[in-house]
């Protein structure tokens, strides 16, 4: 059993998921409810959870207030909001899980899923650093993404980033160092991710960054000679995009 506790300042939602949780997740012991961020950090500090659901929002805090405050404590987390989009762009650039309020059992499984999948591991909280870090900034310009590779995350500069290539539901990471990093997440969440004002979908397996296309082919459909040497195809119907983005550069 995974030691979890839910930090929500709301009763109704708080009971509400400790519900959901009890009938649709038996992996997990729900050892503690928390209304707000000081509730939840002497929880934290006391119970030790392997598992905490975390509101971002609460009257005394937010839930990022309750992260810096217990540094040096280990668990996986999960955030549950209702549509903090700012918040939501720095979660996913930082490799943590999230569910939208209302909860959707389904996503609540899945996400569940990759906690026990990890349960042999001691988390890594380098992301939950950097996730603070990126909450810190004003606007959604983010510089760098942290990509989980296993049981480590790595930690890329966007402008770093040659391409990006689909392998099934996987996603490989090609970085101006020569690094190839795998990642366990699809394509389309990285294209719907990374800024369009560098990066474009070019085929279905490609994504590329045009601060690192050095030339342009035009034989057959074209293609796009990336620094690192690779040579992408540019689909017909993501050319004329393509060449728009091109012409900017």
């Amino acid at each position: 059993m995974i030691k979890t506790l839910i930090v929500e300042d709301e009763q109704k939602s708080r009971d509400m998921l400790a519900a959901i949780i009890r009938k649709n997740c038996p992996e997990l012991e729900i050892v503690g409810l928390a209304s707000g961020v000081s509730e939840g950090v002497n929880l934290i500090k006391t119970l030790n959870p392997e598992l905490v659901f975390i509101d971002i929002s609460m009257p005394d805090g937010s839930g990022f207030d309750l992260l810096e405050k217990v540094q040096g404590h280990k668990f996986e987390l999960i955030f549950a909001t209702a549509s903090d989009q700012h918040a939501i762009k720095a979660i996913k650039y930082s490799a943590c899980d999230y569910l939208l309020k209302p909860i959707d059992i389904e996503e609540l499984k899945e996400a569940v899923a990759k906690v026990v999948t990890k349960k042999n591991s001691s988390p890594n909280m380098e992301n939950l650093q950097f996730l603070i870090q990126h909450l810190k900034r004003a606007d959604e310009n983010f510089q760098k993404i942290t990509l989980p590779t296993g049981n480590a995350y790595e930690i890329v500069n966007v402008k770093d980033i040659v391409r990006c290539e689909a392998d099934g539901s996987y996603t490989n990471f090609y970085i101006s160092d020569k690094r190839k990093l795998m990642i366990s997440v699809g394509l389309k969440h990285y294209e719907e991710l990374l800024p369009e004002s560098d990066f474009i979908r070019v085929h279905h397996h490609h994504l590329i960054n045009m601060n690192h296309v050095v030339r342009f082919l035009k034989e057959d459909g074209g293609y796009a000679i990336m620094s690192d040497g690779s040579k992408i195809e540019i689909s017909r119907r993501k050319k004329e995009a393509f060449m728009e983005k091109l012409n900017k550069a």
